[in-house]
């Protein structure tokens, strides 16, 4: 049996892992497989994604070898380019290992969908509009890093930056990255937009939710439904703005709106809304189940409204800080640049050591 050992205490078993994809082969390979679609579709996902989980775990195991046998051949006689060599081979190793390690704790149901990230403005005026465009750039900066697809599906513009922004985000396990950014953020900087040049506090809210696919069912009754059409606003083209192209849907037992007004068809609109709807509603049931089994987890209290989760904090020192993980940064342009996965990943590590206590 192999197994993985490093500095950081984590040990993997690729055998064991190989042992539950042959288990769903033969699943897959039995007889009556596909007499129940609903169960088959299921399991062919949730091997899809052990795969994408256990591939590069083979990939780390041969790259540990050949960093064996590149150390064995460099360690009496090597030079300082072979050093070097085995070092940045060491470093990328380190980094897959990482990555593939985070991975390990996306164990929710909906960890490996795209998601759909709200950012709201809150108190702060203009401030806090200035404030949501500087969090959207954040994001923005991040997915593009990532290699991740970014659509805009509704964007409300107001004076010093951004009211509102909703962007759908797809790629391999972004609900799983994100699930922990959803909160309060708190901003303390100079403001740029006092003549007084005084300090100011700003808060934004960020919601991200799972793009839930069709295998995971959500009841919605048309009769709970309150659809309304409206001219949509800012920039888009004259088409855009003279026609009542843009949905807002209200699901009234639960009062989640979404609206949506990116395309210049209402029915696409209408139906990228639903989408949204869907997994407001699949995150506000799983949340009231929580409740009713074990009450709220810790992690949920921090995130509700009016609970920051993070603080940007730009005078009279610079340091971004996570109030649930204990996580700071000093190079707050960094941070603002989208280099989040340090915050990324303390929350992935704290939130699995609340489920594991």
């Amino acid at each position: 049996m192999i197994k993985i050992y490093t500095k950081l205490g984590g040990i993997f078993d690729p055998d064991s892992r190989k042992k539950e994809i042959d288990s769903l082969n033969s699943k897959i390979s039995s007889e009556g497989f596909w007499d129940n679609r609903e169960e088959a579709e299921k399991v062919l996902k949730e091997l899809k994604i052990m795969e994408k989980k256990l591939t590069p775990w083979y990939n780390i195991i041969d790259g540990l070898d050949d960093l064996k046998a590149m150390y064995e051949l460099t360690a009496d006689s090597g030079g300082e380019a072979d050093l070097l060599e085995l070092e940045q081979m060491y470093d990328s190793l380190f980094l897959e290992y990482t990555n593939q390690k985070l991975l390990e704790m996306f164990d929710e149901e909906t960890d490996s969908c795209d998601a759909f990230l709200t950012i709201h403005s809150g108190a702060g005026g203009t401030e806090a509009c200035d404030w949501v465009s500087m969090l959207y750039r954040m994001y923005m900066r991040w997915a593009e890093d990532k290699k991740f697809k970014v659509q805009i599906l509704d964007m409300l513009e107001a004076e010093g930056g951004l009211k509102s922004v909703t962007v759908q985000i797809s790629g391999e396990f972004v609900a799983g990255y994100l699930k922990g950014e959803t909160g309060i953020h708190r901003l303390v900087r100079i403001s740029p937009f006092d003549s007084n040049a005084r300090r100011h506090t700003s808060f934004a809210s960020v919601y991200v939710s799972p793009v839930i696919d069709d295998n995971i069912e959500v009841d919605i009754r048309v009769e709970d439904l309150r659809i309304d059409t409206y001219r949509a606003q800012g920039a888009g083209g004259q088409h855009v703005n003279t026609t009542d192209s843009a949905v807002r849907i209200t699901h009234i037992p639960t009062n989640t709106i979404v609206q949506c007004q990116n395309e210049r068809s209402q029915h696409k609109n209408k139906a990228s809304a639903m989408k949204m709807l869907k997994s407001r509603l699949y995150e506000y049931y799983k949340e009231e189940q929580d409740k009713e089994i074990a009450g709220k987890m810790q992690e949920k209290k921090g995130i509700s409204w009016g609970n920051q989760i993070r603080s940007y904090v730009f005078q009279p020192y610079t340091m971004v800080k996570d109030h649930r993980t204990k996580c700071e940064k000093g190079n707050i342009q960094a941070v603002m640049d989208g280099n989040i996965d340090d915050f990324i990943e303390e929350y992935l590590k704290w939130a699995w050591s609340q489920r594991q206590a």
